[in-house]
């Protein structure tokens, strides 16, 4: 327990600090910026919320009384047509849902092509580039398909990127400084994906509904149980949410170099 009471802290760095049950009480934040920040129970109370940008895993939002998720999940879901689609209920759902990435995954991919190779290493305000992005993606299709699913209790491959958040695990890799070639990560990509359209390919009603065997080994997901629906969905959210990353920072990156 600490209490700052008329503390100048303004340019402070705040990493893997836990603040459950803080109290802020007349707090200046801003221009304060928040990353991997769980807010989850935060109470906020006669607060001015002004020019204030959030992006992330959204539930059960209250503002002013309202709650405001299901209107931003109608208004994401007009912007882009196939987003509900990543919401799927049966083997079909799936197997569309998963053929739609595929071709979006193609066109961002064609665009990246476009721009200097030393483009793709850079970042656009602080967020992975694109090729960092790419091997997150390959990290998660191994973590949820091959070793949730698939039950390998050690699948990564040494270019798969965890997120910054994560808790180093042993026998997990974690190179942030590497730099491979677009063609590289590519090729995982590819292979990545090719198993998880196997995995679809060959789910029936009773294969969706069942439970995953847990496996018994360090890692991510933690050694349990997890049910297939659980496991493919989080494999969809992560292809749709980082591939809208990857667009806005590929056109950030275009900018940038027509200046």
């Amino acid at each position: 327990m600490a209490d700052f009471v008329g503390a100048d802290l303004r340019g402070s760095r705040f990493e893997r600090v836990d603040l459950t049950g803080a109290h802020l009480h007349d707090v200046d934040l801003r221009d304060a910026q928040f990353r991997g920040v769980d807010f989850g129970g935060v109470v906020m109370r006669g607060v001015e919320l002004s020019n204030v940008t959030i992006h992330g895993d959204i539930e059960n939002l209250t503002i002013n009384g309202v709650d405001v998720t299901p209107l931003v999940t109608a208004e994401l879901d007009r912007r882009y047509p196939d987003r509900a689609k990543m919401r799927p209920t049966d083997p079909a759902g799936f197997r569309e849902a998963w053929g739609i990435l595929e071709r979006l995954w193609d066109e961002t991919v064609e665009r990246a092509r476009r721009l200097p190779p030393p483009q793709l290493h850079e970042s656009v305000d602080g967020e992975w580039s694109f090729i960092d992005t790419l091997r997150h993606l390959v990290f998660a299709t191994d973590s949820w398909v091959g070793r949730a699913i698939l039950g390998n209790p050690a699948p990564w491959d040494p270019l798969g990127l965890p997120w910054d958040e994560m808790p180093d695990i042993p026998g997990v890799p974690r190179d942030r400084a590497a730099r491979p070639s677009l063609d590289t990560v590519l090729e995982l990509r590819r292979d990545r994906m090719s198993t998880v359209r196997e995995v679809i390919d060959g789910l029936t009603a009773e294969s969706l509904a069942a439970d995953t065997d847990p496996v018994d080994a360090p890692g991510w997901p933690e050694p349990r149980s997890y049910p297939v629906r659980v496991c493919l969905s989080i494999v969809l959210n992560e292809e749709w949410e980082h591939r809208l990353y990857a667009e806005r920072d590929l056109a950030a990156l275009r900018a940038r170099g027509a200046q």
